[in-house]
């Protein structure tokens, strides 16, 4: 009971927050009718006081041993530079080309009867004084007869077709015991109060990099893909926050 009132009143206070902020908004946008939108005034990033520093993964320190009189370096692997992604910090584009289509069309049916029959016929001679006992009298040879039929018949149909074309800038975050690179891409556009997100997460091999330094995501191992989108358009297409609670709440 305590666990369910407590779940009650932080759904509650996160309801109350909700409308606090809804309110400061409404109250910002009231503000500015008639008016265009404001320009961006052209400043340093660097002297904001909400200012964080990027920190991304970066490979180790190697030192560069040089022998006198000679082309070869000894951190390199191939004389001439090889301009793919290999190490930690380095940057590859992704392509995104989905399309999957799918049709499944299932239809199953079950039949099932059951039959069970008991006889009395003989009981130390008692079996003639069943009458007495029961409300009416019986056949001793017919005791029992049990009869059930059960018929389940279903059929489904499912359609799926999938279209995404994107290319995604990633980063390779970590190099496995094995070779492999794990990367790590995301990528968010905002136009008109609408934000696209684009985000990418898996694991790839050297040898699947192209010349041009790109690869496919078909190629991508424990690929994570995540394409979707914040702001207004999306927030419509979205049941109300009271809803989605109802939802969850009513049993039937």
């Amino acid at each position: 009971m305590k666990t369910t009132m407590k779940k009650y009143k932080n759904i509650g206070l996160a309801l109350l927050m909700g409308c606090s902020l809804t309110a400061c908004s409404s109250m910002d946008r009231l503000a500015n009718v008639g008016n265009p939108p404001p320009m961006t005034a052209i400043e340093n990033p660097q002297l904001k006081t909400d200012y964080r520093p990027v920190s991304m993964p970066m490979p180790a320190p190697v030192a560069e041993k040089k022998q006198p009189n000679s082309l070869w370096a000894s951190n390199r692997k191939n004389f001439f530079k090889d301009q793919r992604a290999s190490d930690v910090g380095d940057i590859l584009t992704v392509l995104v080309n989905i399309q999957d289509t799918a049709e499944l069309d299932n239809e199953t049916e079950r039949t099932r009867n059951n039959g069970e029959t008991a006889q009395l016929p003989a009981l130390g001679g008692y079996e003639a004084s069943l009458g007495r006992i029961l409300p009416q009298a019986i056949d001793p040879a017919s005791i029992t007869d049990l009869g059930s039929t059960s018929r389940s018949v279903g059929s489904g149909t499912v359609e799926r077709e999938e279209e995404i074309e994107v290319k995604l800038a990633a980063l390779i975050t970590q190099i496995l015991p094995n070779g492999n690179l794990v990367i790590n891409g995301s990528q968010e556009v905002l136009v008109n109060f609408e934000k696209r997100i684009l985000k990418i997460d898996g694991v790839i091999r050297p040898e699947d990099i192209s010349t041009n330094n790109t690869i496919n995501h078909d190629q991508i191992a424990e690929a994570r893909i995540i394409y979707g989108g914040e702001g207004h358009i999306t927030d419509v297409q979205q049941p109300r926050y009271g809803q989605q609670v109802y939802d969850i709440l009513f049993p039937f």
